[in-house]
């Protein structure tokens, strides 16, 4: 989770101190800010600054002395949050050993492996001729050159016919990534093929440091020789030393992913664009190549690294791409593992994922500039 930067204590004891200089105005502080060369955010973050020194400093200061005993409590409710934290991950660590064997036994019914007995299908809190009555509805209404055509209320929905060739639950996963939105704006159409052979997603939880290894586990399959990809998430749960008060909870500091096999044309995280080139003087054409980073639920396994100055403006980019990429780990860790067949069925979808609707750009090729663009991953 990424941090936010707020005004600083340091800045503050100096304004109640009585000790520090002519403070530079506002206009001015801003002008001193941009000839430093200091980025966007730690110019705001100074102005911010500035703004709750100054309010600080109008008050009494029998009030500021008292404001800092609350800084000092708050200081102690942080140390205590952050125990609370670690003790929450803990037991998240001993109850995953308890869920385990129930995922493990989703995944052999899902792929096929084990099929369930008759006590196992039951459902007693839910109403079993739900689903039967809302088959027959379906059924009992025929389209036919867009007039309805109602079957009678008694008769049964006819079933469909047992097919022995079909294995455990098809596309099981692959349907939850349709239906889930925030799955299903990360996948592409290229990489839909290669997710229907995702068997199953499994959590590995690690307790020093805490964190989290989401591991994906595929059927062989065209496009890659690994059968199982894994993205790691590392986080800290203490209170920063010189700014403990901005503590907030558990923060990823490290985001792992893996190297991916890909078979020989089938990479589907790169394109090429071919590009046209007309020589000035000579009038004669050419046309370039170059290899770039396609669109691709594949690119959640490539996370960027933090550069070495963590308060460069490239830093702060890269520290909020973290912070996305770290809430789709999150969720799927906690919402899509442990509720997998509540999004497949879409009773556990959110609000958003219950939109059937989407808006669609129009394509078109430019033909002053002469770009297109070519998949790396062959048909």
């Amino acid at each position: 989770m990424g941090t936010v930067e707020r005004a600083g204590d340091d800045h503050t004891s100096e304004v109640e101190s009585g000790e520090e200089e002519e403070i530079v105005g506002g206009g001015e502080l801003a002008h001193h800010l941009m000839k430093s060369g200091i980025t966007r955010n730690e110019m705001l973050a100074a102005l911010t600054n500035r703004i709750h020194v100054e309010t600080m400093a109008s008050l009494p200061p029998n009030v500021r002395r008292r404001i800092r005993a609350l800084r000092t409590l708050q200081k102690e409710f942080v140390d205590i949050e952050a125990k609370f934290y670690s003790e929450v991950h803990a037991l998240e660590c001993k109850y995953e050993k308890l869920y385990k064997p129930l995922f493990e036994k989703r995944a052999h019914i899902v792929n096929g492996g084990y099929e369930p007995n008759d006590e196992e299908c039951l459902n007693p809190w839910r109403d079993e001729t739900e689903e039967e009555e809302l088959a027959r509805a379906v059924q009992g209404a025929a389209i036919t050159d867009g007039t309805e055509e109602k079957k009678p209320a008694e008769e049964k929905p006819a079933e469909p016919p047992m097919d022995p060739n079909v294995k455990g639950i098809p596309d099981f996963w692959y349907t939850i990534f349709k239906n889930v939105s925030m799955l299903c704006e990360m996948m592409q159409e290229h990489d839909e093929p290669i997710l229907k052979c995702l068997q199953d997603i499994k959590v590995q939880m690690h307790e020093d440091p805490i964190g989290f290894t989401l591991e994906f586990h595929f059927a062989p399959n065209d496009y890659f020789t690994n059968t199982i990809l894994t993205k790691e998430y590392s986080m800290k749960c203490k209170p920063d030393e010189e700014n403990p008060l901005e503590f907030e909870g558990p923060e990823i500091y490290s985001c792992k992913g893996c190297d991916i096999n890909w078979k020989k044309g089938k990479n589907v995280t790169v394109k090429t664009i071919k590009k046209k080139q007309k020589h000035k003087s000579r009038g004669s054409v050419r046309t370039v190549t170059k290899s770039v980073q396609a669109d691709s639920f594949f690119n959640f396994f490539s996370p960027p690294n933090m550069p070495d100055d963590p308060n460069s403006t490239l830093a702060s980019d890269i520290q909020a791409l973290l912070t996305a990429d770290f809430e789709i780990g999150h969720y799927i860790r906690e919402r899509v593992v442990s509720r997998a067949v509540l999004l497949y069925t879409g009773e556990g979808l959110d609000d958003d994922d219950d939109d059937d609707y989407e808006e669609e750009e129009d394509s078109y090729f430019d033909e002053d500039s002469g770009t297109e663009e070519v998949s790396d991953a062959e048909d």
